[in-house]
């Protein structure tokens, strides 16, 4: 009797990452599909370079940063679908592009599109968090993260194809991501009908008394993973070294190294996620030293094979990020708190990446020499490792002190 009903919630958990992952790809058909051109867009209703830069780098900070109020307010109001379906619902702002509204309302639909990111992704990983328990955090990250990678990798591939028949009309382009929007709302509310609640299961006094308070391990992992993606140069300067070293006839493999990023990162994710749940996270030392070798080999080296090879460490990288270091945070934190740690998760890798733009952009323009990335690289990624082992040797030490429930491990 207890296996039939283990099976049927592993059956269950299944179905749940199933329906969450479809509602991801499906997101990821429009918001990661119109990212390609929307730079370009941008400069055809007349902005400048600064204006696109800036817009980008605002949207990515918004999306980060506001993940912490996001994931505080999901754990006080006990609201979680409410902040998916907020966070799903603001992607209509990148189909609305395809109206004839202007710079200024394009620049605030875009902006909405990453508020929704902000929105429910803490939301949205908590949900995922509390399904791992009947089948492991990793391989319910893992699996999840290689159907978002689906939608990331066919989002850029339709608006692509749309584009060229199109005669590169971005309005056409855009309005017709309203199609995939709508399929997406459909699979959110199915999902819900199927799932809802039965996928949040508290224990009586998590509910009914104060939220935990999250533990010295992960304030220690977040500061780790900071310092490890502001150590690992970003995709959009390995896209734009890239474009300076290619001719200008060449350009049309500058997506094509964009789809390869996203071609490694979906099945590591599935792999690295198999792998957490065997060897704990330790596995986590496997990224945060690969994580030292796109940088130098970008700036060590002006060839193409040489950032070819750069561009899949990054996909190896990328894969493990969105996949396992998500599900670490669901080892380290309570329950009633979850939502919180996943924003403040969230942000430190956001602010990680916003240092990372900055100093390996500078770098570049400056044409600094060799050996000042070589230095910076090896502070960030040999302090980030050593956060990290001191990350596994604090769990260690508090281990008496947790209690193991069938949902996570939450702090006595």
């Amino acid at each position: 009797m207890h296996s039939e009903a283990d099976s049927s919630n592993r059956k269950t958990a299944y179905l749940s990452i199933l329906l969450l992952g479809i509602v991801s790809l499906m997101g990821d058909v429009v918001y990661e599909g119109s990212r390609g051109i929307v730079p370009s867009y941008l400069k055809f209703l007349g902005a400048s370079a600064v204006i696109v830069s800036l817009v980008g780098g605002l949207g990515d900070f918004l999306g980060y940063a506001l993940r912490l109020v996001s994931g505080f307010l999901a754990d006080t109001t006990r609201a979680y679908w409410l902040f998916i379906f907020l966070g799903y619902g603001l992607i209509v702002s990148i189909p609305f592009l395809g109206l004839s509204l202007g710079f200024e309302m394009a620049v605030i639909l875009i902006l909405l599109e990453r508020l929704g990111k902000a929105f429910r992704s803490p939301a949205r990983d908590t949900v995922l968090s509390f399904i791992s328990k009947n089948l492991g955090a990793g391989k319910t990250f893992g699996l999840h993260e290689l159907l978002d990678q689906i939608g990331a990798i066919g989002g850029p591939l339709l608006v692509t194809v749309l584009m060229f028949y199109s005669n590169d009309n971005y309005r056409y382009t855009f309005s017709f991501l309203f199609l995939p929007f709508l399929a997406l709302l459909a699979v959110l509310v199915y999902t819900y009908k199927r799932i809802g609640a039965r996928a949040i299961v508290f224990k009586k006094q998590n509910v009914e008394g104060k939220r935990e308070k999250l533990t010295k391990p992960f304030y220690t992992y977040a500061f780790a993973v900071l310092l490890n993606s502001a150590g690992l140069m970003t995709y959009t300067l390995i896209l734009y070294k890239a474009s300076t070293i290619l001719q200008p006839t060449e350009q049309w493999i500058v997506p094509l190294i964009y789809l390869l990023i996203q071609g490694v990162d979906a099945p590591t994710a599935l792999l690295a996620g198999y792998a957490y749940d065997k060897f704990g996270i330790e596995i986590l030392l496997v990224p945060f030293l690969l994580s030292a070798f796109p940088p130098l080999l970008i700036m060590f080296n002006a060839q193409l094979s040489t950032l070819i090879a750069a561009t899949i460490v990054f996909g190896l990288v990328l894969g493990m990020q969105e996949s396992i270091y998500r599900a670490a945070v669901s080892e380290l934190t309570p329950v009633s708190s979850r939502g919180t740690a996943y924003g403040i998760f969230n942000t430190a890798y956001g602010v990680g990446f916003l240092i990372s733009g900055a100093v390996y952009g500078l770098l570049m323009e400056l044409r600094t020499p060799f050996i000042v990335a070589i230095f910076y690289v090896l502070i960030t990624q040999i302090t980030a490792t050593a956060s990290l082992l001191g990350t596994r040797s604090k769990l260690k030490r508090h281990k008496w002190r947790l209690n193991v429930d069938k949902s996570s491990i939450v702090a006595a």
